[in-house]
């Protein structure tokens, strides 16, 4: 289970390079400056640390077989710790007039990029953290990556993809 926590903030920091590729490209071809600004934020940094054993010649347990493991993760201030998106809808979890919304509009923005970007193939959701730092993301896959294997955890909900065009609302971004 580590190992796919640790594979699911991989692949949602590739994702999100992505996002940032895109727009810096868009940026260049224009004559002025987009008319809104543009967050910029990151995905924790994380690693997998694992224990192992240390045998000796009287043991019978095998030495350099992994012990224990553990996702050791970046702390978030839990202050202003918000859910922007939640992995089982398209649209931010916010208000209007909450603080936060312009972000989570972005946010969706993101959603769109991947899913076009790889040819409705995936896209990062269940958004949450704070406004320059994100944590715990879900990467919704379609059911035709990797034969149809869940790589990416629990969190994976086949139907966002394939009803993603049905229930995105493009936004300003």
């Amino acid at each position: 289970k580590l190992f796919r926590e640790a594979n699911i903030l991989y692949w949602a920091k590739v994702l999100l390079g992505l996002i940032y590729d895109f727009i810096d490209c868009a940026i260049a071809g224009m004559h002025d400056p987009p008319p809104f600004s543009i967050p910029h934020m990151r995905f924790i940094e994380a690693g997998l640390a694992l224990s192992y054993t240390q045998g000796s010649s009287k043991s019978t347990i095998k030495t350099g077989v992994p012990r224990a493991g553990f996702l050791l993760e970046e702390v978030i201030d839990d202050k202003d710790f918000t859910e922007f998106i939640h992995n089982m809808d398209l649209n931010p979890l916010l208000d209007p007039d909450q603080d936060g919304y312009d972000f989570a509009q972005f946010l969706a923005f993101t959603q769109h990029v991947q899913y076009t970007k790889t040819g409705g193939l995936v896209f990062i959701s269940d958004y949450q953290g704070i406004t320059a730092l994100l944590t715990d993301p879900q990467i919704m896959m379609h059911s035709s990556v990797s034969e149809g294997k869940d790589i990416f955890g629990e969190g994976n909900i086949k139907k966002a993809v394939s009803e993603f065009e049905r229930h995105h609302v493009c936004n300003e971004f």
